[in-house]
């Protein structure tokens, strides 16, 4: 029998008042994406658009994608979306491609592509190897980790981009694929493809872009007369690329794309199983049953709002982002990193604690993703945020001059940092874990707004068993039933 906090299923079927107050309910503590103050996680098209695409997706909501036959409609859809997405992307008659659930599976699809590929094409006999720039996403990493990769990590240079002669010292016999972004999410700069892609065209292997990001927001911001370096299919030696429908083309969550050369190439991520009892089983993709809901609403989206739509949204966002990155390069005590291409950065200081400027921009009902390596705060510009680019600058200021004051929280979170590398040496685990995870809370319970000294000592932790083990736990603790009834 189920104990403690534990939910089980109502005895009887709930109203749908009764559902839907206590779906109301449950909102409460979700941020408010649409008063503009969030960077990240949402794109918003705007309630007109908005409409179309939920009733676009209604109306596929029961579709499923795994079996074209059935739902020819939906094939139909999904086609002509890789259709329009080879040809933003420069691709010829051979382009093809399949949607997918998100980003993270567009590049496991690239990946297991790779590996196939490695093994029937290239005949390679060890472990295949994967050369990663350290700024590509997570999902790499997670991609060779599931698939038995070797990942070979290289650095960035100063200006954060990929470093072609560290790339190309790391080729070896096994080595499969080589990648690059366009932009990479953490400072917003686009690798250089170009001379990438040469490399891997010289030494017969794959060149894999990750424009998770870029892929429904670089080309329309060309189209609008911004140069940018080339990354897409017009350079010689790409070979897949992948492409988030639901960030930049602001369709429904989930939907992705991953684009290949060839069919040749995009044939390798594809299952088949002929002897099963249950019939004859393929499968395109890494999900079995394919949402058809989140397929409509990208055909939809992109009908919705058109090549000029795209091109106005993305250049206002654009001049948007330059009048923010402006905003804070006045501040002598703040930089922003690199020479970000897009509609993407993060910015830092080398002079104030960028973390507790977050925390003042967090009071101030802000949500901005914090990063470490350098220390940072980062802003994913969408056309949502258009109209509140002076309101961030004023807030900005306010949260620069709390920074700069003497106060109890400053005192407070530089005593915990400081102390950090001391006491994870003296305390026995168990003690050590529960004062980090109070100090993380800043001091204000849960879900207090203010984490500088979490991510204060996340950087001097990062690299470690500890910090790792701090993740995990963390995460599970996240996904567990107990702690989501609080």
């Amino acid at each position: 029998m189920a104990k403690g906090n534990s939910i089980s299923i109502p005895k009887n079927g709930l109203s749908k008042e009764e559902i839907f107050a206590q779906i109301t309910h449950f909102q409460e503590k979700d941020i408010d994406w649409k008063n503009g103050k969030f960077f990240g996680y949402v794109f918003y098209p705007g309630q007109e658009i908005y409409d179309i695409i939920q009733e676009a997706y209604k109306m596929y909501m029961s579709a499923n994608g795994l079996n074209p036959a059935a739902f020819p409609g939906l094939r139909k859809m999904e086609t002509d979306v890789v259709s329009i997405a080879a040809n933003l992307f420069h691709g010829n008659e051979a382009t093809t491609g399949v949607m997918t659930s998100g980003g993270t599976e567009s590049i496991m699809m690239a990946l297991l592509s790779a590996r196939e590929y490695a093994k029937k094409i290239m005949k390679i006999e060890g472990v295949p190897e994967v050369i990663l720039p350290e700024s590509v996403h997570p999902a790499f990493n997670k991609a060779c980790h599931f698939f038995g990769l070797k990942e070979v990590i290289i650095p960035v240079k100063d200006d954060f981009r990929a470093d072609v002669q560290a790339i190309e010292k790391a080729i070896t016999k096994n080595t499969v694929l080589l990648v690059g972004s366009a932009p990479q999410y953490p400072q917003g700069v686009i690798d250089p493809i170009e001379e990438i892609a040469a490399l891997a065209k010289q030494k017969n292997l794959l060149c894999h872009v990750d424009a998770c990001v870029g892929g429904f927001m670089l080309p329309f911001l060309e189209k609008s007369g911004v140069t940018l370096p080339i990354w897409d299919f017009r350079v010689d030696g790409v070979t897949s690329i992948s492409a988030d429908l639901h960030k930049y083309g602001y369709a429904a969550k989930g939907a992705s794309l991953i684009m290949y050369k060839n069919s040749d190439i995009r044939k390798q991520q594809f299952y088949i199983k002929t002897d099963w009892m249950g019939g004859i089983y393929g499968s395109p993709s890494f999900a079995g049953t394919r949402p058809g809901g989140a397929i409509a609403a990208a055909w939809a989206t992109l009908h919705a709002i058109g090549e000029e739509g795209y091109v106005n949204m993305v250049h206002e966002t654009y001049q948007a982002t330059q009048k923010l990155i402006q905003g804070i390069r006045a501040y002598p005590e703040l930089q922003v990193f690199g020479e970000p291409n897009a509609t993407l950065f993060s910015f830092g200081s080398n002079k104030l604690d960028i973390q507790t400027i977050g925390d003042e921009l967090a009071e101030l009902g802000w949500y901005i993703n914090r990063q470490t390596e350098p220390p940072g705060l980062h802003c994913f510009v969408t056309h949502h945020h258009v109209d509140k680019v002076q309101v961030f600058l004023d807030d900005l200021a306010v949260a620069v001059k709390k920074a700069k004051s003497f106060s109890l929280e400053n005192i407070k979170k530089d005593i915990q940092v400081g102390a950090v590398k001391q006491i994870n040496k003296l305390l026995p685990k168990p003690l050590f874990e529960k004062l980090t995870k109070l100090a993380g809370q800043g001091g204000g319970g849960a879900e207090s707004k203010r984490k500088a000294a979490m991510y204060g000592m996340m950087g001097e932790l990062k690299g470690t068993g500890t910090l790792e083990e701090m993740v995990l736990k963390f995460v599970d603790e996240l996904n567990s039933p107990e702690q989501n009834q609080k």
